[in-house]
């Protein structure tokens, strides 16, 4: 079993094609265990798991604590608005106080840019990347990546269009370092005040053009329009965005004609997506979240196995599809 670069997960970014076809494969393994009670375990019984969120989550969040929950791991929330952070705590002093109980892993989110990496430099215990202000969100990637290869078996050639607030979205990035290195096709779409032309650096095609974006697309993800991390207007409003930007069903005719329409959640309904889509028999939105534990029941798992040594079962998990 090939290991994580470093004790943590910060990023897709620094991850290798191996490692993530690895953490799809096991996360293919423990699926099971979220719809089915009896096949649960206690392999991470020894285990102590906080998670800290600077920021509001429902699904990160929850996924993380029932993933270790469901693996009999010691799970704790820190609550920041009645922990110590509240009276003026540093986040490394907070990390630090962690460590000194005991905790083996800390999932984190944060407004902050780089703040997983900070926290990961100051403490022992491995460190999850739960999404730091627009830089990564590797997990929700490992996902969607993983939703995706449940679909087609494989990246190669796939073509996904990413569509929306591509400039302030973590998931976007996150998205975009794993399906390159994958072998995908990636294509970016949004008001030209949300999605830069110099993405284009990083593998990827960049259009103002939904309708371009779309095009014979395998996959296509509607990312959620983040008027808390835009600093100024980027259009006039959210009816003007959804009646130029929002994915309705007659778009679909350009995609092909088995395309699948996926978003990472929370959905603005009439914005992004129409309702029409997001409850229609092509989206995967729901299926995401469950695929959401799966993969970080690996990540868990994969973390745990690789820095703290001896607990549960050590198993070779063979990549069959590079």
């Amino acid at each position: 079993m090939s290991k994580l670069p470093k004790k943590d997960l910060l990023g897709i970014k620094n991850l290798s094609a191996t490692e993530i076809l690895t953490l799809l494969e096991m996360a293919k393994a423990e699926k099971p265990k979220i719809k089915n009670p009896q096949l649960r375990d206690d392999s991470l019984k020894n285990v102590s798991l906080a998670t800290l969120f600077y920021e509001n989550s429902t699904r990160t969040k929850l996924s993380f604590l029932l993933a270790g929950d469901y693996l009999g791991a010691i799970t704790n929330d820190l609550n920041i608005s009645t922990s110590s952070v509240a009276k003026g705590e540093t986040l490394i002093d907070t990390g630090l106080t962690l460590d000194s109980m005991g905790i083996n892993i800390i999932v984190i989110r944060h407004s902050m840019a780089g703040s997983a990496q900070l926290l990961a430099e100051n403490v022992s215990a491995a460190v999850v990347n739960g999404g730091d202000g627009s830089n990564e969100h590797p997990t929700q990637a490992l996902l969607d990546l993983f939703t995706m290869w449940e679909h087609k078996n494989s990246f190669a050639n796939l073509k996904v269009a990413i569509l929306g607030d591509i400039a302030n979205s973590r998931v976007a990035r996150s998205n975009i370092f794993g399906l390159t290195k994958l072998g995908a096709n990636v294509t970016l779409a949004g008001p030209p005040t949300l999605v830069s032309q110099n993405m284009a650096s990083l593998g990827v095609t960049v259009t103002n053009n939904i309708t371009e974006a779309i095009a014979d697309a395998d996959f296509i993800m509607g990312l959620r329009v983040q008027l808390e991390r835009q600093k100024a207007a980027t259009f006039p409003s959210l009816a003007e965005y959804a009646h130029f930007w929002g994915l309705t069903k007659e778009h679909l005719q350009h995609a092909k004609p088995d395309a699948i329409i996926m978003h990472p959640g929370p959905v603005n309904r009439g914005v992004e997506l129409s309702t029409e889509l997001i409850d229609g028999d092509r989206s995967v939105i729901y299926p995401q979240v469950e695929n959401g534990v799966a993969i970080r029941m690996a990540v868990l798992k994969y973390l745990a196995l690789a820095n703290i040594g001896n607990i549960g079962a050590k198993k070779d998990y063979v990549i069959k599809f590079l």
